[in-house]
């Protein structure tokens, strides 16, 4: 195999038995977590234009060249996957039960995600990822029954480990219709140093879906969110809210990240504005969220600055 074929390969270190279950979706958790240890790579470059093109999403300036840090979260621009059209689910996702557990539950969202920037990558920058299956879980929630599943990944350069994540992802039952219950019910009584309100429309998601080569049907296809989903609109990406809460970050103290953490609590949509927010704590951390316009809170985050 040829070095270009290689770098565009995703390499799977599944067992044959694990193949011959990928068709069977299921709720056995101890199927799932045959699903454990699952390893795959892949390798990109840090193009400047993806990081660019993000950057006006973002509604900055786009002014990022070749030898300058990747800014956190943009890594999220690259190592698309390459699954043909028949190798897609119902919601446009990559079909599950090869890298992924075959979960028989159908929503699939970004739960959250724990990161560690150890030394800048750099636009420019041959990557490697390698990922793995870290843990399966199930939990019965006020929606249903979950399953969380934790992937972690390490992005390298020639063999140096330079940013570390842990992906969580969550699946849920389907729904006949969006329950309030579901939505945010937190409430953020702290007072923000910085905020930012953010017009979540179609325009946007559909700009970060074409960035992420994302497929999933509830960030374009009102008809999909509505009829098949249950949900009252367009659902914004969650790694779009944390890239924002990111954003916000960096643009408030004018600090590269050592680390950011977050979680979503429950899901946005394009049919009304958000804001995002975030105040330093005594500590040094900065404090971030995203909240709905009457201050219910659909995520939360921390980070850390480089000294």
């Amino acid at each position: 195999m040829g070095r270009g074929r290689l770098q565009r390969a995703w390499i799977y270190a599944a067992n044959l038995s694990m193949r011959k279950l990928a068709m069977e979706l299921t709720l056995d958790l101890d199927v799932l977590k045959q699903w454990v240890g699952n390893q795959g790579s892949m390798h990109d470059v840090m193009h400047a234009k993806n990081a660019r093109l993000m950057q006006t999403t973002l509604d900055r300036a786009a002014d990022l060249e070749i030898g300058d840090p990747l800014p956190p979260l943009f890594h999220w621009l690259y190592f698309a996957s390459e699954t043909p059209m028949s190798g897609l689910g119902r919601d446009g996702h990559r079909a599950l039960g090869r890298f992924l557990p075959p979960v028989a539950l159908p929503r699939r969202m970004w739960a959250g995600g724990r990161l560690t920037f150890i030394k800048p990558i750099l636009l420019g920058d041959a990557v490697e990822k390698i990922s793995a299956v870290h843990s399966v879980d199930m939990k019965d929630g006020r929606s249903g029954k979950l399953c969380f599943v934790t992937v972690r990944h390490s992005f390298a350069v020639n063999g140096e480990e330079r940013l570390s994540e842990d992906h969580d992802i969550v699946y849920r039952e389907a729904a006949s219709a969006y329950s309030s219950g579901h939505a945010a019910s937190e409430t953020e009584t702290a007072t923000p140093q910085w905020s930012r309100e953010i017009d979540p429309s179609p325009t946007l998601l559909f700009r970060y879906s074409a960035l992420t080569f994302n497929g999933h049907r509830i960030h374009y296809d009102a008809d999909f969110c509505r009829d098949e989903e249950g949900y009252p609109g367009l659902v914004v990406h969650g790694p779009l809210i944390a890239s924002l809460l990111a954003d916000l970050a960096v643009q408030s103290t004018g600090k590269p990240l050592a680390s950011f953490e977050f979680r979503a609590s429950s899901p946005l949509f394009n049919t009304t504005p958000f804001a995002v927010h975030g105040l330093t704590r005594d500590d040094g951390t900065l404090q971030l969220w995203a909240a709905t316009g009457d201050g219910r809170v659909a995520m939360r985050a921390t980070a850390g600055l480089q000294a």
